[in-house]
């Protein structure tokens, strides 16, 4: 299918609750093309906002784009409790939460339950890192890949793009995510907790394939890149793939850059790959 038919086909998305570690979360799916078929391969996806802010409406127009794109996926976008209501962990216990809560209810997603990828951009993409870092660790709900667009890993802000920022608003996005950590670490030895920071962890081994977009002037892109590179040092099939520089002065411009062609052709691909992996 061209990306022209891609982009014509009807989109249907409906709100919903899903089931966190302690509260119900609000959630969204989309999906592309004919309604009531069922999928085979389910997106669980994560927003950012630093761990402090942002909903389902952050990377709502990106997720129109992705699932377009992709008609052949359900994506599954969720809230996650703040760090402003309680602090890591409770975070992450939603996000595994969340993918248990998807297996449990394949008939309400209309999905057969065979595929299942976890993404997030930004402090969601550190969540997606740390799924599948955790449904290892739990033994599920098994994972067919992850897709992290911007990651925040780093909560010990030690890159070189984070320290060397060539622009004054790029220092205020330094600034702010040193202000997130903050509110999402509070205790200081959480950060370098493997669920918390991934880049930290010295277990990376049996984890699902992955993609990795940084961004050109991003302070976050030598965490992505060192991720990557780590992943693939354990044996782990990854992909790190660079964007051009997002607007980051302008609100949601991380968003705004993962819905250029460059990031859903890179996700696009990885997505076929993996649909050309035998099940395991």
């Amino acid at each position: 299918m061209s990306a022209t038919e891609s982009a014509a086909l009807p989109l249907n998305i409906r709100d919903i609750e899903v089931r966190g570690a302690v509260d119900a979360q609000a959630a969204r799916v989309y999906t592309a093309g004919a309604a009531g078929l069922k999928r085979d391969s389910v997106v669980v996806f994560f927003h950012g906002g630093g761990f402090v802010a942002g909903d389902l409406d952050e990377a709502d127009q990106f997720l129109r784009h992705l699932v377009q794109s992709n008609p052949e996926k359900i994506v599954l976008a969720t809230n996650y409790t703040l760090a402003t209501v309680h602090p890591f962990p409770a975070a992450v216990e939603d996000a595994h939460a969340v993918l248990v809560w998807a297996k449990k209810n394949k008939t309400k997603l209309g999905w057969t339950g065979k595929q299942m990828v976890v993404a997030g951009i930004e402090a969601g993409a550190n969540l997606a890192a740390v799924c599948a870092l955790m449904s290892r660790d739990r033994g599920g709900p098994a994972l067919a890949g992850q897709i992290l667009i911007m990651p925040m890993l780093d909560p010990g802000l030690t890159t070189c793009s984070m320290r060397a920022m060539p622009a004054p608003e790029l220092a205020e996005v330094a600034d702010a995510c040193a202000a997130a950590y903050r509110g999402y670490l509070p205790n200081a030895s959480d950060r370098t907790h493997p669920y918390a920071s991934p880049l930290q962890s010295s277990r990376l081994k049996n984890l699902p394939p992955a993609l990795i977009l940084s961004a050109e002037d991003d302070p976050l892109r030598d965490e992505a890149e060192q991720y990557g590179a780590k992943l693939i040092s354990c044996g782990v099939e990854t992909t790190v793939h660079r964007l051009p520089p997002a607007p980051l002065q302008e609100p949601g411009a991380r968003n705004e850059c993962a819905c250029r062609v460059h990031a859903l052709g890179a996700i696009a691909g990885f997505f076929a790959g993996l649909d050309q992996e035998p099940p395991a």
